[in-house]
Parts: C-alpha cells; sequence; structure tokens
C-alpha cells in the first residue's frame, strides 16, 4: 500500500471506452495502478507521476460517447503494482447509466468499404460506436451480458478486444465474418444464395417491399423515389398520410434537401436521429409525406444500413416495421408472422435485441433542437435532478397517448423510451415489459409511485395495482414540471407562469382541459386562464374528425351558416342537438381541437384524420405571411375564441390566401397567452414564462410564443418531448417534490 488518490468518475462511462483512456492517461503522466468499473461508475485507485495532471485530463478529456458528471477524488492509501491495469468490472453495476446504442463511426465505416478482414461485414463496430442498449441483457456491461454472449471470439477480434491500445478495448459487440453474426437475405421461408446486401439491392431496384432488421427492431424499406412502391407499402402497412422516414448517404440526401449547421450537425450526431429537412420541389413523391412542409432524414447508423444505402445509391423509406398502431417487430420469427404478408423479402440477420427502440425524432427550429420522440439514441440517457430535489425512488408511469415511463433514482431522471398509444393491446404488452425491464435493468425499488389524475388511463390504473403509495398528478401540472424539470428549474427557485398548449388532459374540476395558463412550480399551481371551452360533440370521434370541431366553433362566433356551407354533407342537426344538451360533448378548453377546428374551417384536412395530429401539421405546414394575429381577448379567465373564428371567416370572404389566414391564427393564439403570462411575471407573481403541451411542437407556434414574451425569462423542451412523451418525468418531479418534505 503506497500513499496516492482515489478517484471515482459519474456519469455516462460504462461501455464507451473509458477504462483504456484512462489507461493511455495513466501512460502519458506516469501513474501506477488500476481501473475498474463498478456500481457507482468507473473507480480508479492510483498513485506517482503527475496526479495533477492525471485528475485534470480525467475532467477536462473524454471518449466521444462518454459523458463525465462528476470526478471525485481523495486522498488514500491505494495498492499499486508495476504499472497500470485495467481490472475486471465489480458487482452488479445497476446505480451508474448504460450508453444508449451509438451510430456507426468514421473508422467503422471505412473499414467496412476498404481492403481488410471486416470489408462488407455488416456488424462491424468498436468502442466508439455501435449497439449498446438493444443488446443489453443485464449490468455490468460487459459481452456476457448481452445478446452477443452466444458468438465466441476468434483469436483476431480477442486480441483487438484484450488490447488497451486498440479501439476495439472491451468493446462488447466486437466481432467479424469468422466469429460474429451472419447476414441472409429470405424470401417465402428461404435463405437466397450469395451476397444478401446485393439481393437486397436489386430487389429493391425493382420495386419490392423489404423488411430490414436494424438496432431496436424491423424497418419496412421500399425505394423512396418509387412512387409505385410507396403507394404498395402504404397500403400494406395501412398508413395511408402519416408521414414516412427516409434513409440516405449524405451525398444521396443533399440531392433531395438543403439541411442547415445545426440540422447537418444533429443527422451526424451519434444517436443519428431522424430529423425533419424542408421539403425540397421535385425529386421525391408527394405521397411520402402528404400536405406536409417537412420530409424525415436520417442517414444510415449502422454498417448494414451504410452498405445497402452504397449499394441502393437512392433514398430509401424506412419506416417502422409493423402494422400502424402496433409496436414493431424484433425476433425473426415474430418478424415472419407479423411482417410477412407486409413484405416481399427480408433482410435478416441472428443477433438477437434485447429490447424494441424506435427511431428518435428530431427538428432544429428558430429556437433551437427540439425532441418530438425520445427513443434509440436518447435512451437510456439520463437527466439529473434540479437543485433542491431528495435523492430518493419514484417511478412515473405517464399518460395514455405517447407513453413512456420515468424511474427516478440518485439524483437522476431516466426518462424511458417512446411506447405508444396504449389502448392498443401489443403496445400495451410492450408497457409492462418496459416496466419489468427498467425495474430489473436498473435494480429500482420505489417508494411511490405517480400517475395521471385520470383514472381511465391504462397507466394509472396499472400504478394503483401495486401496492404503494400512489401520487396522482394533474396532466397539465406534469407537463408543466416536466419543462422546469429539463431546465434545471430549482425546487425552491419561484413560481412560474406555464402556458401548457395540448389536446386534453383531465382536468382538477373534472373537466377535459387542453389550453391553459397556470401558475405554480412543482408542488401545485392554480390555473388563471383557458381557452373558451367547446364540447367536444361524439366524444372521441372529435379528435379525430376535425369538422366536428369547426362545427361547434362556427356557432359559438354565430356563424351557423357558414359551417352549413362548409360541411354540407354531414348530418349537423343531431350534433347541434348534442351538443346542447351535453349528450357525449363534454366541455374542453383543448388547444389541439381549436386547431384541427381551424384546419376544418380553412378546407385543409381530411373528414377524418388518419393520424393524431394530421390537421395542426398541415396548419403549420402551410402557414406563411406577417402583421397582425387574429383577436383572442382575455376577460374573467377565458380567452374567447369567437373573435378569432369571425375574423378567420371574414378573411376568407375577402379572398384572404389561406396560409396568410393560417399564419394570423398561430400569431392571435401566441400573442393573447403569451401577453398574460408576461404580465404575470412584471407583476412578480412568477419569475419566468414555461411553455409545454404537445402543441408547442409545432415550430411556427412556439417561435411567435417566445418571440412575443419579449425579453422575460422562457424555459422550453429541448431534450424531451414537450408532447405526452414528457408526462411522466413531470409526475415523477411533482411526486419527489412531495416526498421532500417528509
Amino acid at each position: 500500500m503506497v500513499s496516492g488518490r482515489r478517484i471515482r468518475v459519474r456519469g455516462q462511462v460504462q461501455g464507451v471506452g473509458f477504462r483504456p483512456f484512462v489507461w493511455s492517461l495513466a501512460q502519458r503522466f506516469g501513474v501506477s495502478g488500476e481501473v475498474s468499473n463498478d456500481a457507482e461508475g468507473v473507480l480508479i485507485l492510483c498513485a506517482g507521476g503527475d496526479l495533477d495532471g492525471f485528475e485534470a485530463a480525467l475532467r477536462g478529456e473524454a471518449p466521444p460517447l462518454a459523458r463525465v458528471d462528476a470526478v471525485e477524488s481523495c486522498a488514500a492509501e491505494v495498492p499499486v503494482g508495476e504499472g497500470f491495469a485495467i481490472v475486471a468490472s465489480g458487482g452488479p453495476g445497476a446505480e451508474t447509466r448504460v450508453t444508449p446504442d451509438a451510430a456507426s463511426c468514421g473508422d467503422c465505416v471505412a473499414e467496412i468499404f476498404d481492403v481488410g478482414r471486416r470489408r462488407g461485414y455488416a456488424f462491424t463496430n468498436c468502442t466508439n460506436c455501435g449497439p449498446r442498449f438493444t443488446i443489453l441483457a443485464g449490468l455490468p456491461y460487459d459481452r456476457a451480458q448481452t445478446t452477443m454472449a452466444g458468438f465466441v471470439l476468434c483469436d483476431a477480434c480477442r486480441a483487438e478486444y484484450e488490447d488497451p491500445g486498440d479501439r476495439r478495448f472491451h468493446a462488447q459487440p466486437v466481432a467479424c465474418p469468422d466469429c460474429g453474426p451472419r447476414l441472409w437475405f429470405e424470401r417465402e421461408g428461404r435463405k437466397v444464395a450469395g451476397d444478401a446486401v446485393a439481393r437486397a439491392a436489386e430487389a429493391l431496384g425493382r420495386g419490392a417491399i423489404l423488411a430490414v432488421k436494424g438496432l431496436g427492431g424491423f424497418h419496412l424499406c421500399c425505394d423512396a423515389t418509387d412512387a409505385g412502391a410507396v403507394a404498395a407499402l402504404r397500403r400494406r402497412k395501412r398508413r395511408p398520410a402519416k408521414p414516412l422516414a427516409l434513409m440516405a448517404s449524405f451525398e444521396v440526401l443533399k440531392g433531395y434537401a438543403v439541411p442547415g449547421e445545426a440540422e447537418l450537425a444533429l443527422l451526424r450526431e451519434p444517436a443519428a436521429p431522424i430529423v425533419l429537412l424542408p421539403k425540397q420541389e421535385g425529386g421525391l413523391p408527394e405521397a411520402l409525406a402528404p400536405g406536409q412542409g417537412a420530409l424525415g432524414w436520417m442517414l444510415p447508423y449502422t454498417p448494414l444500413h451504410h452498405l445497402l444505402c452504397a449499394a441502393v445509391g437512392r433514398p430509401l423509406v424506412m419506416t417502422s416495421g409493423n402494422l400502424s398502431g402496433e409496436p414493431q417487430a424484433i425476433g425473426n420469427a415474430e418478424a415472419r408472422e407479423t411482417l410477412g404478408g407486409l413484405v416481399d423479402a427480408f433482410l435478416m440477420h441472428d443477433r438477437d435485441i434485447a429490447r424494441r427502440l424506435d427511431d428518435s425524432v428530431e427538428r432544429i427550429t428558430p429556437q433551437g433542437p427540439m425532441v418530438l420522440r425520445r427513443a434509440r439514441g436518447r435512451v437510456p440517457g439520463t437527466l439529473a435532478l434540479p437543485d433542491g430535489f431528495p435523492t430518493r425512488q419514484v417511478v412515473a408511469y405517464g399518460g395514455q397517448m405517447k407513453a413512456a415511463i420515468c424511474l427516478v433514482k440518485n439524483g437522476q431522471a431516466l426518462l424511458g423510451h417512446h411506447l405508444g398509444e396504449l389502448d392498443e393491446a401489443l403496445t400495451w404488452e410492450a408497457f409492462l415489459q418496459a416496466d419489468r425491464d427498467y425495474t430489473a435493468l436498473f435494480d429500482h425499488r420505489p417508494e411511490a409511485v405517480a400517475c395521471d389524475l385520470h383514472p381511465g388511463y391504462r397507466a394509472s390504473q396499472h400504478a394503483q395495482g401495486l401496492g404503494l403509495p400512489v401520487v396522482e398528478v394533474q396532466h397539465h401540472h406534469a407537463h408543466l414540471a416536466a419543462c422546469l424539470g429539463e431546465n434545471r428549474w430549482p425546487l425552491d427557485a419561484g413560481q412560474v407562469a406555464g402556458i401548457v398548449l395540448d389536446g386534453t388532459g383531465l382536468g382538477a374540476d373534472g373537466t377535459l382541459w387542453g389550453g391553459e395558463l397556470l401558475l405554480g412550480d412543482y408542488r401545485g399551481f392554480e390555473r388563471l386562464g383557458w381557452l373558451r371551452p367547446a364540447p367536444l360533440v361524439g366524444g372521441d370521434r372529435a379528435a379525430r374528425e376535425p369538422w366536428r370541431n369547426a362545427l361547434v366553433r362556427l356557432d359559438q362566433a354565430g356563424l351557423g351558416g357558414e359551417a352549413e356551407a362548409l360541411f354540407a354533407a354531414q348530418a349537423l342537426a343531431p350534433l347541434r342537438m348534442a351538443a346542447a344538451k351535453g349528450l357525449n360533448a363534454p366541455l374542453s378548453s383543448s388547444a389541439g381541437r381549436l386547431f384541427d377546428a381551424v384546419a376544418a374551417c380553412l378546407g385543409i384536412c381530411p373528414a377524418v384524420q388518419s393520424y393524431e395530429g394530421e390537421a395542426a401539421m398541415r396548419l403549420e405546414a402551410l402557414s406563411g405571411g406577417a402583421g397582425e394575429g387574429y383577436d383572442l381577448p382575455f376577460a374573467k379567465g377565458v380567452f374567447d375564441t369567437a373573435p378569432m373564428i369571425r375574423q378567420l371567416v371574414q378573411d376568407g370572404r375577402a379572398g384572404v390566401p389561406v396560409a396568410q389566414r393560417s399564419w394570423r391564427f398561430h400569431a392571435g393564439l401566441a400573442e393573447a397567452f403569451a401577453a398574460q403570462a408576461r404580465a404575470l411575471v412584471e407583476s412578480g407573481r412568477a419569475e419566468a414564462v414555461a411553455l409545454a403541451g404537445g402543441c408547442f411542437q409545432n415550430a411556427l407556434l412556439l417561435d411567435l410564443t417566445v418571440k412575443a414574451l419579449g425579453d422575460v425569462p422562457v424555459l422550453i423542451h429541448r431534450k424531451t418531448p414537450a408532447n405526452d412523451g414528457s408526462l411522466a418525468l413531470g409526475q415523477a418531479l411533482v411526486a419527489l417534490a412531495g416526498l421532500e418534505s417528509r
């Protein structure tokens, strides 16, 4: 034993090449000792040499995929032999984070196209890239705890794996054609001889639809330039209009889209999300994203994708391998059973997927990056809790749509991956599996559970049945708390004005809310303003049929005749009677349904939406103009929509273009809510303004609202979705705030 230092490194430091990084620093600074992974991160016992320089480098330098949250150092008597050693992981690693899957690095991409033993090998990876969370079966992150456990390393791969100076040192998925997973092309239940990628490229060139096994599940793939193939894919998948994601190399992509610097940086991140890029004239079928102003693009993020994109040389559709509304397939047998009737052939391999993860979806707005769907590449990255919260364990289960689970432990919040709509039986099974999976993987033992106030949500019912203390959190309070939490707003930093605009959520008064001005913090809130309530005629049908919302808003504005002219094909009298008597027509202040109403008044959406948000997305896509927004007067807590609707109709009669009318609607909504929120800050009642709820996925609305707020502090979502995908985070923080005083 000699006098030295005991250094603890916390953060995203396992499975990212951190130990060989420490080893190389030790050589550089003449330090002796050892480094290991354990339950809390990375532990270093060291002595001799330039310890100050060594420790400074630990803080200031890191491998590409690492994230260092803390370096804790203290003097200690440590065992030191000759040189510096990397020792085996010690014990379960459930206290530390798991690294998300990472896109292929430049070195590995070059290797698969170069001469060498990994040329054309679809499972090439190294410490700086490759699968992580999607192959992980348990912690610590060692090969035996992954779906690579059954692939025994050949001598050449083992030499790389055991060499601290090699970029494949302890890269758990390391493999080559001699010892790793195999790829094949399969048609009608039989493997087709020959190069699998070449066979797939040939089939795609003939207009075929393929199921391609990726990192977190299967994709349905076709040639994106082939209008016939795109139409066939839509028919088979039963997805008539929802945008389809595209994949292409950057060289191909730039022939069809012009990403800005921020968008290009996002595309090239290790997370490799789908990034929304403005449509360009010509080149690709309109059917890829009907009525939308953007297409979702991603770069190839595995060697298999790189090889396939290079072989085809054109953009490919890469959409989730499922029927609409169902979870994507991840197993080979499952894919054959569920996708066999949708596709012409399979591009398949024998590396198992431990858990399904959709592709993340993101965009760059004038206000910065925005996450629309948090999944592959982002999960299970964690968020540090704001100052003031206790380090206790809770679990939260989110809402009914865009479901996601949140676990809080040791001052970190792990917001799980996008699951989808829990009304779907298979998605509900995926939710239960994710709950078991996260609980076991992170050794989570919550003392309380949080859920939505709505008793009909399946996630809420699940929470009530766990036998733990339950904290029911009002839907829009959870949205507000999620925005505060992402922005590290301290527990005792004061109240904020929350503009929370979304579809619907059960309010504290038993009605359906959705267009709210709140004053609150993690511990509670007041509802100070709301959109004038309107009946949702037909209940849930009002969310699917925008004209129903237009009817009631036009009637409220005294424009019943306009409704009769616009919707002559509909039987309006029974709906008006139901609205008057409150028969299956609950009142709601929903901003989402107001967007639907305006889109229907402008005639830009179908009578029945084929996916959630279709009408609102079309409304945003066609907006263009400047000038004053429509009037949305505020009195006695109510934002009255009638003047806005009357001006919208008057502009239509005067021949004002639809794009300008849409822009004036967005501007009016933004200006009205911003004025009241800004007044709360200027009066000293609020310290800042938080913008939350699914409507703030609308980049135009977000930008107009931020500009209307002027110089007051504004908090927005950037790393977590503004939609229900972050509800569980907000619920967990509200629950923790309640536990803080106990």
